[in-house]
This record gives structure tokens, sequence and C-alpha cells, in this order.
């Protein structure tokens, strides 16, 4: 019996829902609308007709493998951050709204910088941080940057789908060692590093265990591997005044302050989310 496309999005809402799944009113949303290849517009237009047999398939099959402990970013290969349709894939973490404040925080100081502010988004993963700060401030320039390959190729694209081209551009580095010549005179460094502690990736919970690169969650034994080597060497790739911005993971603010206080950086503070929690941590280079 055909099914219109509400009743398609009201049962994947259900077992979502039914399984705890949080946010099963978005995620059934998107499920649909990559079954259907249809934008939210169309979704939401095309609510009352009638789905084919092989669009209704598709959801059943993306439904399953959401209740399997899939992603649903995955599922659709696509998220969204900062208003900015991204491309993803297992190649990289999934946007997530925490990280909007590290955006934030970096397209307030490139609007601060003035016009021709230079923004290096280091371990960029899809390039979420530094595509968002070129589509907030127009006359910025941005580098993305990542030790994967697989990262960088999937920038591009993320590059090419919001029309930055002309101001973004992506390189292939390795952030726990010195930059290379190329990478200079940057106004904004924001980062965001692996930051879990190697021993509680295991018990993280399974979506992002099994499924997100460990490449881009494990910071070490301690979880702050990548801290201490960027505010250690990446400090010469700033310019004069220029800033470094990092996300934190929960708890680990001071312990970062403490790396760039030592380090030589000033004006050292951190910036909460909004549920309060101490989310930014940055400093500014000196003499």
């Amino acid at each position: 019996m055909a099914t219109t496309y509400n009743n398609l999005y009201l049962d994947a809402r259900k077992r979502l829902k039914h399984a705890g799944i949080e946010s099963a009113q978005l995620e059934a949303r998107e499920i649909v609308c990559a079954a259907a290849e249809k934008s939210r517009e169309q979704f939401y237009r095309d609510l009352m007709l009638y789905a084919s047999d092989p669009v209704e398939q598709r959801v059943q099959e993306l439904v399953e493998r959401r209740l399997g402990g899939e992603p649903v970013a995955y599922l659709v290969g696509e998220w969204e951050f900062y208003g900015l349709p991204l491309e993803v894939s297992p190649a990289v973490l999934i946007p997530r709204m925490d990280t909007e404040v590290l955006a934030e925080q970096a397209i307030l100081l490139a609007r601060a910088a003035g016009e021709g502010a230079r923004v290096l988004d280091l371990c960029c993963g899809s390039g979420c941080v530094g595509l968002a700060v070129a589509a907030n401030v127009p006359d910025c320039r941005v580098v993305l940057a990542d030790v994967s390959e697989d990262a960088i190729r999937l920038c591009k694209r993320n590059i090419r789908r919001n029309d930055l081209s002309a101001r973004v551009t992506c390189i292939h580095t390795d952030a726990m060692q010195k930059p290379t010549a190329e990478l200079w005179d940057f106004d904004v460094i924001a980062c965001n590093p692996p930051y879990i502690p190697t021993g509680d990736i295991a018990g993280l919970e399974a979506s992002v265990r099994d499924y997100e690169p460990h490449l881009a969650l494990d910071g070490g034994l301690d979880g702050l591997d990548f801290y201490r080597a960027i505010a250690q060497n990446w400090k010469n790739a700033l310019c004069l005044g220029g800033t470094l911005l990092f996300e934190v993971g929960m708890g680990q603010d001071r312990d970062v302050m403490g790396l760039l206080s030592r380090n030589g950086y000033r004006d050292v503070r951190s910036v909460p989310d909004t549920q309060g929690i101490q989310r930014v941590v940055c400093g500014v280079a000196g003499e």
C-alpha cells in the first residue's frame, strides 16, 4: 500500500524515538530527504504526496542502519554546520554544535583583524570551522590543513559546494610537527584537535567509537598531546598579536590554559559553550 512522505517520516521518527535517539525528529527528516533525494524545502512541500516503493525501501534500510548505531550524518553523507551544508564521511568527525563556539570566536577575531585577515583551520577535518569563517568574513583568506589526505579531498569538495574557492585553500600537514615555510603570518589559528585520552576511547558512545575516525579522536595518554605540540611549535606561524584558538574537552580548559601560558602566550582565557562548559581556550602570540 502506498505511503505518503509524511507517514514515512512519522514512522521513522517513531522507531528512532522508541530506540532512545534524542534527535529522532531531525534524524527522521534527514533520512527521508536522503532516501528521496529531496531538499528540506521539497520534503515539506511534498509531505502529502505518495512515495515510490524504492524510496520507502531505502528509508527502511537507512533507519535499520541508524538503529544499528551508524551516525545519521554518515548515512546521508552531509551535515549542516554554522548554516553551511557540508559533505561528511567516515574519514572526518561529524561537525558538532559544540564546535560552533570555536567557529564563532574565530569569526570575531578575523573580523577584528580587518581586511585581508589570514585564518588557519588546523586539524580541519571536514573544513567546517574554516569554511564558517570564510563564509562570514568576506574579506579574509582561509587555509584548511589536515594530516588526512581523505579529509583534504573532502574539504576541497566542501569549498566548491559553498562557492568559496576564491578565498579558501587546502594543505596537507601534520599538526604534531613544526609548520612548513608556507604556513606563516596568520591572524588566527583555530584548532579542534584530537583530545580524547586513549584509555577513554573504548568507553565512548558506540556511534562515535565504532564509526568516527580514531585518528581524529585520540589525543594520547592524557588527551593533551596535540595541545602540547601545537602550543610549542605553531606560535611562529602566527603574526605578532595573532591568536591561537583551541576547542577543548570537558575539564581540559585549565590544563590547556597552562600550556599556552608556559609557551609565552598572553591574554589567555576560556570561553563557555551554551551549556556553560569551558569549550574554547585562546591565547595571543606576543614577542
